[in-house]
């Protein structure tokens, strides 16, 4: 049984799929704001969904209520949507997916996933994520590529992945594609750790620029840059009285330009854990 709900088929010119999952692959909400900016200044329509009755725990992923001119109640699920769009300047469209990471039937989801991307002649898969790690945010932002087809490694640089480990859905979606022949990579945006429950647009413009690079067109930023200007105003005001979080920063962007300092490991460096709670603290004092 197919879950794929049609509402038309788009006319594609050799697509790529651009896709990113809100929950365990999206740290600071990076690459599910990418694509959402993606289809935004794209201008990409919608196609197709996926019911999404059998694939969440409604507990989990709760449905939202809205009112329609103020009256009228209206009930959100959490809807994976395909978009498609032109895209200027490139021999290829793109096909975008939005989605929460599903929580059931993990399989049945890719196979509906591949039944789009067939159907629409998708030539290459890229998956959008963002991980938390030891990287200050005061330095640009380190976007990673990863595949396993080394047609693709070779030709856009990238490294293999050796990653062993609990996957998200993002690892299963590559492997179905892997099944029937479509290469597909995964772009990796690393976000601060101590900012762990702070939105970051500095990594969601790290990835858009990411990905019209490798789709070989241009897009619009300029409401990311704008978005990622205040970040940065913002964390620097927020750690400005926390001194502990700023020694370690410090001591962050001294790492990122002496990783082999011999007296790294002698320097105490308080437990992110702490680091992060402090900082979530300060937020809830100032409001924001």
């Amino acid at each position: 049984m197919s879950y794929v709900r049609w509402e038309h088929r788009p006319q594609l010119r050799r697509p790529y799929l651009v896709a990113a999952f809100e929950g365990w692959n999206d740290a600071g909400e990076a690459a599910s704001t990418a694509v959402r900016h993606l289809t935004e200044e794209w201008g990409a329509e919608r196609f197709a969904t996926l019911d999404p009755e059998d694939f969440y725990d409604f507990t989990v992923a709760r449905p939202h209520v809205r009112l329609e001119g103020g009256f009228t109640r209206r009930i959100d699920w959490p809807t994976p949507t395909f978009t498609a769009a032109r895209l200027p300047g490139s021999v290829h469209d793109v096909v975008l997916l939005s989605a929460i990471e599903p929580s059931l039937q993990w399989r049945t989801y890719c196979e509906d996933v591949l039944e789009v991307a067939a159907a629409l002649g998708v030539e290459r898969v890229f998956t959008l994520g963002a991980l938390l790690a030891d990287v200050p945010h005061t330095r640009p932002v380190r976007v990673s590529g990863t595949a396993t087809d080394g047609h693709l490694i070779d030709e856009l640089g990238f490294t293999r992945s050796r990653y062993e480990g609990p996957t998200g859905i993002v690892g299963v979606l590559h492997d179905a594609f892997a099944t029937i022949g479509i290469p597909g990579a995964s772009l990796w945006a690393a976000t601060p750790h101590y900012l762990s429950q702070t939105p970051s647009p500095k990594a969601a413009l790290a990835l858009v620029e990411k990905v019209a690079q490798l789709l070989g067109t241009s897009v619009d930023t300029t409401a990311l840059q704008i978005a990622t200007t205040a970040y940065e105003r913002q964390v620097d005001e927020m750690l400005a009285g926390e001194d502990d979080v700023v020694d370690y920063v410090r001591r962050l962007e001294e790492d990122a330009v002496d990783d082999a300092d011999d007296d790294a490991d002698e320097i105490e460096i308080p437990h992110p854990d702490a680091l992060a709670a402090e900082v979530e603290r300060f937020l809830r004092d100032q409001g924001r």
